[in-house]
């Protein structure tokens, strides 16, 4: 009798500490047998955008191949659907990897549940991460640690073991009757490529063509100095144990781990943390003022096209649009110009971001957006404020990068290209001017600060 092992968001088959367990298993039963299964929502799916449906059914395609093309694709809108299937193969097992993430856990439950109504088990093994969220806490107490610094010199000194290599001995269950991947319903803007194998291809280029200068580099968006595996990592093509194994004692690769550390860190304070999802970590911040109404909506709707008149941040939301990616630096840019220069709720921009990030996180992306709103964890105060035309001219000094998602200002020459309303021929080809004044903003955002400022 086969067992199931449910593909989550580890779409691997290296490094995969529950497959190994649910495989060892199979091999202890004496038949051997695994059924590789992955389950979806359709309504979930519909919902994406374009260049997450194709980065979906990329993984998904990647890893059947992998698999010999046995994987089972299962569609229905709760695990229901994952029942049955079980129930219809007559299987006492279901393996997987656990999730900590609020969706991922109340999945879990529910299918535990349901399963256990029809005499089946579901073992869960492993993380996502080299450290399960929960597990790094203050010896003092055991509490959590707040601050990221602590954070990851605990996690550090705890550990993470060796990447595993998959089993031998076992075989994949043939499956049954037609099992479709999903079909994209949206366009994506290019061709988009996945899997496991590329994962490792594109670690092992990371590693040749920037990991020894990521220190220096990793924050121009206009350079290739960042891995590109954050979508890898968002898809499980690849364990973070599998990058942390290759990393030795220099600035780049210490750089790189700590950046790690902080996927990790956001996955434990959430894991702790349920209603931080979409809800304030530090609560007070729920009483400030925010713009609200139908001009706060077209501020929105101009900050989500890329139509702000500030370089930085259009280039960064058209990035976003055009290739479902965004460079860090430049995440923090916009989020800082959507909460402290438009004045609306982190939640708004979250929001568009997990519609179309490719790499999209629960974890990192809702306390990604906290840490620049200054309502999260860490030591990041609201009054950090970005300039955006200061971060431009910081961080993309020759304007290369504002230009190539920008091309109504590929005619302006170097740095200049981050100030176009400062030239007699900047605006001519439609690009438009500023929609406020950032130093006028800036004072506004910090006087509503005092208003919920606790003495």
């Amino acid at each position: 009798m086969a067992r199931i092992f449910w593909f989550r968001r580890d779409r691997r088959l290296g490094d995969n500490l529950a497959l190994n367990g649910c495989a060892n298993q199979a091999i202890k039963d004496g038949d051997k047998e695994v059924l590789g299964v992955f389950w979806y929502s359709s309504n979930d799916f519909e919902s994406q955008s374009g260049m997450r449906q194709h980065s979906l059914t990329e993984s998904l395609k990647a890893l059947d191949k992998s698999m010999g093309n046995t994987l089972s694709v299962i569609s229905s809108e709760d695990t229901a659907g994952l029942v049955e299937f079980a129930k219809e193969r007559k299987v006492s097992f279901i393996h997987a990897t656990e999730s900590f993430d609020p969706e991922g856990i109340a999945e879990q439950r529910q299918l535990a549940s349901k399963l256990k109504a029809n005499g089946i088990q579901l073992v869960l093994e492993d993380s996502y991460y080299a450290v399960k969220p929960g597990t790094v806490s203050k010896p003092t107490d055991g509490s959590a640690y707040r601050v990221y610094t602590p954070f990851f010199k605990a996690w550090f000194q705890i550990g993470w073991s060796a990447p595993a290599k998959l089993t031998k001995g076992f075989v994949w269950a043939a499956r049954k009757g037609v099992s479709a991947i999903p079909v994209p319903t949206k366009p994506a803007q290019f061709p988009v490529r996945a899997g496991e194998d590329f994962a490792l291809e594109t670690f092992k280029k990371f590693q040749k063509r920037a990991l020894f200068d990521y220190s220096e580099n990793r924050n121009r968006p206009d350079m290739s100095g960042t891995s590109h595996l954050s979508h890898a990592l968002a898809h499980g093509e690849i364990h973070p144990r599998t990058l942390l194994a290759e990393l030795r004692d220099t600035e780049g690769h210490n750089v790189f781990r700590k950046e790690i550390a902080w996927r990790e860190f956001y996955a434990d304070v959430l894991y702790r943390n349920q209603h931080t999802l979409d809800d304030y970590y530090e609560p007070r911040f729920k009483n400030m003022r925010y713009d609200k109404g139908a001009k706060a909506k077209a501020k929105l709707e101009r900050w989500q096209q890329g139509t702000t008149g500030f370089p930085m941040v259009d280039a960064g939301m058209r990035q976003l649009l055009a290739t479902g990616w965004m460079h860090n630096r430049v995440r923090m840019i916009v989020a800082s110009f959507l909460i402290k220069d438009l004045h609306l709720e982190w939640q708004e921009g979250a929001s568009w971001f997990e519609k179309h990030l490719s790499d999209f996180d629960p974890a990192s992306n809702s306390h990604g957006w906290q840490w620049t709103a200054g309502c999260g964890t860490d030591a990041s105060p609201y009054y950090r404020v970005f300039n955006p035309i200061l971060q431009g001219y910081k961080f993309d000094p020759d304007g290369n990068y504002v230009r190539k998602f920008i091309p109504e200002l590929r005619h302006i020459a170097g740095s200049e290209v981050h100030e176009p309303w400062l030239l007699v021929d900047g605006l001519t080809n439609g690009y438009p001017e500023p929609m406020l004044d950032h130093s006028v903003e800036r004072d506004e955002s910090l006087a509503r600060l005092k208003e919920i400022k606790v003495d």
